[in-house]
């Protein structure tokens, strides 16, 4: 069972990079229907990764909490999601 959840990242904006401060999450494109394939993104070392789908630069950023974003609102929260 994992020890923590991993954040889901979309990129509805179209933006060049987004600033998060965690190193391993997945990345989904746009928010469904318009999402890619989920793939699971892991730094390790590192502290940048681009998405091998969508081009979108991920930069950690240590300012930041697990669930915050910069721009914002790129976390997808499924439950808060529209039905």
């Amino acid at each position: 069972m994992a020890e923590h959840v991993i954040p889901h990242f979309v990129n509805d904006l179209g933006v060049e990079k987004i600033f998060i401060g965690v190193k391993e999450f997945q990345c989904m494109g746009a928010r469904p229907p318009f999402d890619h394939p989920h793939v699971f993104l892991d730094m390790g070392a590192d502290t940048q990764i681009v998405c091998p789908y969508c081009s979108t630069l991920y930069v950690f950023d240590p300012k930041l909490g697990p669930e915050d974003t910069d721009p914002p609102t790129c976390l997808f929260e499924a439950d808060k999601e529209p039905a």
